[in-house]
């Protein structure tokens, strides 16, 4: 709907981890209907087998990132590694710092190991905006400083570096996209691992107030997934890259508050929000320079929060 078809002129093998996955399962999408052949790996532990429509080119393996072995195995043969597994919820990095650290930074360390080994032309790692944390500076450039706030952003971070350690030592090629807030079709409301929006979409086509964590004036930097795909596609296929990051977002700047009224503006309701106490690690305000990512990657989004909400409730409702 909103993607520009690249065509391959010759037989691309890409590795997608996480690929069941919300984002991941949309860049598979891409991928294939580009003309790669895609391997998959996910442990299916947020990942859902029905975001993968059967094809002649996809092999899907039941595998986690965190094991090197597997990695190793998938890597061979591989042209492009997507990084996109991850224990993507900062409360549950939180809950269980040890555990995520093993896919967050570990996984990455075997991705980047399995590239190294087998020659793998380029890594695109799924990196974070956490890395800046709450620093008050806006909007944030990639040569900021950065301040994490949970384990999350700690391994995303850290993966960032041993991303560029990686390509400095090893001339393993590596490009890091950090997501801002993303969101679209197929993030799973009921989960833990949510973005905020699939949670309002979710509360508000039911008829039922959300609640916001905080006073509502924070504020977030949203970017539709299909912009995000074609993100990594450029990271994928531009030169020269090697060792760089890329802010992946809109540039613009939405509080929760007016989130909420433009979900329900979609829906048709008027419902007013329940308010608590901010989460551990959340910060309050997120903007980014987009400005790296549409000069170097000669990327640029073109879905606003508007046009995306709008088709993401459709995907919601069946149309």
């Amino acid at each position: 709907m909103f993607e520009q078809r690249l065509t391959m002129n010759s037989t691309i093998n890409a590795l997608v981890t996480g690929g069941a996955g919300f984002i991941g399962s949309h860049l598979v999408d891409r991928l294939l209907a580009d003309g790669a052949a895609v391997t998959v790996l996910d442990n299916f532990s947020t990942g859902k087998h029905e975001n993968l429509v059967p094809h002649d080119k996809l092999q899907v393996v039941a595998g986690d990132v965190g094991d090197y072995a597997t990695v190793e195995r998938l890597a061979q043969g591989m042209t492009w590694i997507f990084h996109e597994a991850a224990v993507a919820s900062v409360p549950a990095t939180i809950d269980d710092p040890v555990g995520s650290h093993q896919t967050n930074y570990v996984g990455t360390l075997n991705v980047l190991e399995a590239a190294r080994k087998h020659r793998v032309q380029r890594v695109m790692f799924a990196a974070s905006a956490a890395a800046y944390g709450d620093l008050p500076e806006i909007p944030k450039t990639e040569t900021m400083a950065v301040k994490p706030l949970s384990p999350y952003a700690v391994d995303k971070l850290a993966s960032e570096y041993i991303c560029r350690v990686y390509h400095q030592l090893y001339g393993v090629e590596t490009v890091c996209l950090r997501y801002f807030n993303v969101f679209g079709p197929r993030q799973d409301p009921s989960s833990p691992y949510s973005g905020v929006i699939s949670v309002f979409t979710d509360r508000v086509s039911k008829g039922q107030a959300p609640t916001i964590f905080g006073d509502g004036e924070q504020t977030r930097d949203f970017v539709y997934v299909a912009d995000v795909v074609a993100a990594n596609i450029q990271a994928a296929t531009v030169a020269g890259i090697g060792g760089e990051t890329f802010n992946i977002a809109n540039q613009r700047q939405t509080s929760l508050n007016e989130l909420l009224r433009q979900v329900c503006a979609v829906y048709g309701k008027n419902l007013q929000p329940g308010y608590d106490a901010p989460r551990a690690g959340d910060i309050k305000h997120s903007l980014a320079d987009t400005g790296k990512a549409r000069n170097i990657l000669q990327w640029q989004p073109k879905v606003g929060l508007q046009q995306g909400l709008q088709a993401l409730i459709d995907s919601l409702r069946g149309a």
